[in-house]
């Protein structure tokens, strides 16, 4: 979903003007032409400081703002301390405005993106430009003319899931005509895997009332990979079940080969006490109180 989301702007750059603008109400100077630009300062910097995307409004050969963004799919306290150095590196090698734009799907990501990073101890401070959810609208109609692809993406990211909000993925389907078939194919997959399952099938149902060469095959695929991501994780929570019947059967028998060693009488009541018990925690009790343990009343006790 990260990469997709970046490749949003990659794509179409100018979308970062248009959210600057038409979502958060900016005043975005006057330009001619939106550009990506490098992801890193002119010197080699480490990972961590190279931003997902860079776009840069020129007027002619003059930039006259340059927006970092970034996408945000969970909370990452680092991101704070590091953020500033690519508003900062950014503005020092272009020599004008920058702002620093921040896409969080999740709102409760957003939230935490949101606010002040304050550089220091005096007024000094770096303010990102939060774009969750609630400040996407809800498209309800098709739109015209380029970009209407990215932005009803980000409609049906923020908004699909909400069965009042619907109309999101029949824009969406429409939207998906207007650009090639590669990249339709690339942000059907973002949103599919990002809906709940109604919803998905919602979107297959509006597919396939069109005529989409791909839809079918891509369905089936898409369908075959959320299997294995459900067999993926049955198998994990399998074996993490296992795991952890494993450690409670050792501890199990830690506390009754500690109470037959101190020749402590365990009745049939105790053992089936001791034997159904599943917390780690309690085990690890009885087994520290069974080493001082004169009778079975003092490992409950």
């Amino acid at each position: 979903m990260h990469e997709t989301l970046v490749e949003l702007f990659r794509h179409r750059p100018v979308l970062a003007a248009e959210l600057l603008g038409e979502v958060l109400g900016l005043d975005v100077p006057d330009y001619e032409v939106a550009r990506l630009d490098p992801a890193e300062g002119s010197d080699p910097l480490p990972t961590e400081f190279r931003a997902d995307a860079v776009v840069v409004l020129r007027s002619g050969d003059i930039p006259v703002l340059a927006v970092v963004v970034e996408v945000q799919l969970r909370v990452d306290s680092r991101k704070r301390w590091s953020w500033p150095a690519y508003v900062g590196t950014l503005r020092s090698r272009l020599r004008c405005p920058t702002e620093l734009l921040v896409v969080c799907p999740d709102a409760a990501v957003s939230r935490e993106c949101a606010g002040v990073i304050r550089l220091g101890i005096s007024a000094s401070q770096v303010t990102p430009l939060v774009v969750g959810p609630d400040r996407i609208p809800v498209v309800r109609e098709p739109g015209a003319g380029p970009g209407v692809a990215e932005r009803s993406v980000l409609a049906a990211l923020a908004h699909g899931g909400d069965p009042d909000h619907y109309e999101v993925l029949d824009v969406l389907v429409d939207a998906l005509a207007t650009v090639e078939t590669s990249r339709a194919r690339l942000y059907l997959r973002l949103v599919h895997a990002a809906l709940p399952r109604v919803a998905r099938r919602h979107l297959e149902a509006l597919m396939r009332t069109g005529t989409y060469e791909y839809e079918s095959e891509l369905f089936d695929e898409l369908r075959a990979e959320g299997e294995a991501r459900g067999e993926a994780r049955g198998e994990a929570r399998g074996e993490a079940r296992g795991e952890a019947r494993g450690r409670v059967m050792t501890k199990v028998e830690a506390v009754l080969m500690v109470l037959d060693a101190a020749a402590v009488e365990v009745s049939d009541q105790a053992r089936a006490r001791i034997t159904s018990c599943c917390d780690l925690g309690q085990l690890d009790m009885w087994l520290r109180r069974a080493v001082h343990a004169k009778s079975v009343d003092d490992l409950f006790g």
